[in-house]
């Protein structure tokens, strides 16, 4: 039987390397030919359960990374093979933070997934116990306030070399609100974790990215 929800620990990095050029072919293809394409007829059953999923496009610049897009879905509400399509064509040509992806582009920017567990409430008696139960490298955030709501993925505070409370500050400016708004009762912040793959070079070798 196939799950609703798929276990992101049963993932291997042959799974990881098809989300990677799944998430490439769908981007190029949309931007020669304005189509989505089609879910591959080789796509691994675990791939047709449900997951969050994040594709993170970073462009080489002078010998760097600076990020070009990135969206996706939280919340486990598609099929991980179709959450990643959708996902990587936004995140080349809906990110409001920049202008559509050019096809041309594709050749200097690499490709990074993040596929996500669902995201659980962190339940505190005081906002301060969030600086213990938050670790750095482990857990993404998600913030939600009435009707504001903002997440950075747990890669986010290591790439920034942030602390927990950086980390918290941050989130809340993402969400459109004051630094110090996660000491507010009433904000709810959710972590999740992630297993992310990304490419070292464009169109170069898959890996796996770990933060230990």
């Amino acid at each position: 039987m196939i799950k609703l929800t798929l276990r992101v620990e049963d993932l291997t990095d042959d799974h990881g390397i098809f989300l990677i050029k799944l998430a490439r072919k769908a981007i190029e293809t949309y931007l020669q030919k304005r189509e989505k394409i089609s879910i591959p007829s080789n796509t691994p059953p675990i791939h047709k359960e449900k997951s969050g999923v994040f594709v993170t496009l970073n462009k080489i610049v002078d010998d760097h990374e600076e990020l070009r897009g990135c969206i996706g879905y939280i919340e486990p509400i598609k099929p991980l093979v179709i959450a990643t399509i959708d996902a990587a064509i936004a995140a080349a040509l809906e990110d409001p933070r920049f202008p559509p992806v050019k096809l041309h582009e594709m050749r200097d920017i690499t490709i990074e997934v993040t596929v996500l567990t669902p995201p659980k409430k962190i339940v505190v008696s005081s906002p301060n116990e969030y600086l213990s139960k938050i670790k750095i490298g482990r857990d993404g955030l998600l913030l939600r306030y009435k009707f504001f709501s903002g997440t950075l993925l747990p890669q986010v505070p290591v790439e920034y070399n942030w602390d927990v409370e950086t980390f918290l500050e941050h989130l809340c400016l993402k969400a459109g609100l004051p630094i110090t708004c996660w000491k507010d009762p009433e904000v709810e912040i959710y972590a999740y974790q992630g297993i992310i793959w990304k490419e070292e070079d464009p169109y170069g070798k898959i890996v796996r990215v770990s933060f230990k």
